[in-house]
């Protein structure tokens, strides 16, 4: 019989989501595992379910009866998978479950920010409102995205979902190809540089690797438009954020959304919580763009596929 753990159940919410997995085995769920609880939790498991996770090469020597690590994410950089593969263990990923989820959140965060939500709710909230004369309060105001150009860095599936939105608000598309060999969008392709210069919107979708890690900073920061947001829902080395924190502050761009940071939970040292200044100029979620209810069930029907062709086929 295999044996099924679970090392970080909390990641996907509910714990009953895992309840179906006993199809394939006597199943052991755990809602987190510290790195120093993940040879004990692993024990002798057969398939091990994880999100984040570190499965090095330390843990499969140590689970010597490891077959299989199943991931529900996309990304395996949790995972020694050269390592994983010259062991004989099957690695399994899931992608393309989050993509709708993952475009409404970029722009729910954008509208929210541009549209200054916050400060017209507690413009209400606050009663000052209902103190007035007058029927509006036009205060900081907004701009409208028609017309405006929306520039995205990394054009995969996510990438291609939010241009065919900001199509639809009348956006003019650009993108730069973070890897060189994405020269077949039906959009302009520009160069990083020109992107920054022209777009009054920039969105990250793109995967950490070497050549992402550390792409905008500073530098990058003072080409863009003073009035332009930049969106990341990529991964969070990809922007420097000592450098953001000072662009925001130095007025270098008028905003950004981020959903991922480069230390996951957010340092409460961070420039982006401790500068007072930048405050209003900035939306944080704390890695969530990925976590609608639809995006998630889909994720766990993919990861019971995968656990049950590899109980049934081997593969």
């Amino acid at each position: 019989m295999n044996k099924i753990v679970v090392l970080d159940a909390d990641t996907v919410g509910d714990v009953s989501v895992f309840d179906p997995f006993k199809d394939f085995g006597q199943l052991t769920v755990y809602k987190t595992t510290h790195i120093h609880e993940r040879i004990h939790h692993i024990a002798d498991a057969t398939i091990i379910i994880t999100n984040k996770v570190l499965i090095d090469a330390y843990i499969i020597d140590n689970c010597k009866q490891l077959q299989l690590v199943c991931l529900t994410a996309t990304g395996m950089n949790n995972v020694d998978l050269e390592y994983a593969a010259s062991k004989g263990i099957i690695v399994k990923n899931v992608a393309g479950y989050s993509t709708e989820s993952v475009a409404q959140h970029t722009f729910a965060m954008l509208l929210s920010l541009l549209h200054n939500i916050g400060y017209y709710n507690s413009y209400v909230q606050s009663t000052v409102y209902s103190q007035q004369s007058l029927f509006t309060h036009i205060g900081p105001g907004y701009w409208q995205l028609q017309g405006k150009t929306w520039g995205i860095i990394g054009m995969g599936t996510i990438g291609k979902r939010v241009a065919e939105i900001a199509q639809v608000f009348g956006c003019t598309v650009v993108y730069y190809s973070t890897s060189g060999k994405n020269n077949t969008q039906p959009y302009t392709q520009k160069s990083l540089q020109e992107l920054l210069q022209i777009s009054d919107i920039v969105s990250i979708h793109a995967p950490l690797n070497d050549t992402t890690k550390g792409l905008i900073g500073l530098a990058e920061f003072k080409q863009m438009k003073q009035h332009a947001y930049i969106i990341n829902v990529g991964r969070g080395g990809i922007i420097n954020e000592n450098d953001l924190s000072e662009a925001l502050q130095k007025q270098y761009l008028a905003g950004a959304c981020l959903d991922v940071m480069q230390q996951e939970p957010l340092d409460i040292n961070s420039p982006l919580l401790q500068n007072n200044e930048i405050s209003h100029k900035i939306i944080i979620t704390p890695h969530v763009a990925w976590i609608s209810n639809e995006a998630l069930a889909t994720l766990m029907q993919k990861v019971y596929g995968n656990v049950k062709l590899f109980v049934e086929e081997g593969l």
